[in-house]
C-alpha cells in the first residue's frame, strides 16, 4: 500500500470510526443539549474536547507516514507504530476519543456521556486485549514484544521510550 492509499483509507476510517463513535452516538444520545455547566467546566470540556482531536488526528497521521497503513484492521500498517505519541502510551488513539467524549460531556454537562466513555473504554480495553494484542504479537513478533515491556498501554509515560532506528 502507498502512502496517497494509506491516507484516503486513514481518512475514511477516520470519519467512521471516530466519527460515529464520538461524534454520531453523543449527538444522538444528547441532541446536543446542554444542561448549562458552569463556563468553566465548559472551557475545560472545549480544551480536553480540541486536545483529544489533535492526538488523534496525530495518531492517524503517524499511521499514514510511519507504518504505511491505515488504523483498520482491515488495511493494518505494513511497519509497527512507535513513534511519536505512541512512545509515550501503546494506545493514544482511544485515548484520543475517550477525551473527545468527556470533552463533550464537560461541554454539555451530559452524565451520560460520562457514562457512554466508560462503557466505550471497557469495550475499547476487550477489543485490545483479546484481538489487537494477539493480531499485533503475530504479525510483529519481537518488535511487538520489545515495545509491549517498555510502553505502557494505558497510562502515558512522562518520558517518552527510547526511539529505535529501523
Amino acid at each position: 500500500m502507498g502512502r496517497l492509499q494509506a491516507a484516503a483509507g486513514s481518512i475514511v476510517f477516520l470519519a467512521v470510526a471516530p466519527g460515529i463513535v464520538a461524534g454520531l452516538v453523543p449527538w444522538l444520545l444528547t441532541g446536543w443539549d446542554s444542561s448549562d455547566p458552569p463556563v468553566s467546566v465548559q472551557v475545560a470540556g472545549w480544551v480536553v474536547l480540541v486536545a483529544g482531536g489533535a492526538v488523534l488526528v496525530e495518531a492517524f497521521g503517524r499511521f499514514v507516514f510511519e507504518g504505511i497503513g491505515t488504523p483498520a484492521p482491515v488495511a493494518p500498517t505494513e511497519k509497527l507504530v512507535v513513534g511519536g505519541l505512541y512512545r509515550y502510551v501503546r494506545n493514544p488513539m482511544y485515548l484520543a476519543v475517550a477525551a473527545v467524549i468527556l470533552g463533550q460531556a464537560a461541554v454539555l454537562g451530559s452524565w451520560l456521556l460520562v457514562a457512554y466513555v466508560l462503557v466505550f473504554g471497557a469495550v475499547v480495553w476487550s477489543f485490545v486485549h483479546w484481538y489487537e494484542e494477539p493480531s499485533l504479537r503475530r504479525r510483529f513478533g519481537g518488535e511487538y514484544e520489545e515495545y509491549l515491556s517498555t510502553v505502557p498501554g494505558w497510562w502515558p509515560r512522562l518520558r517518552a521510550s527510547p526511539r529505535r532506528e529501523s
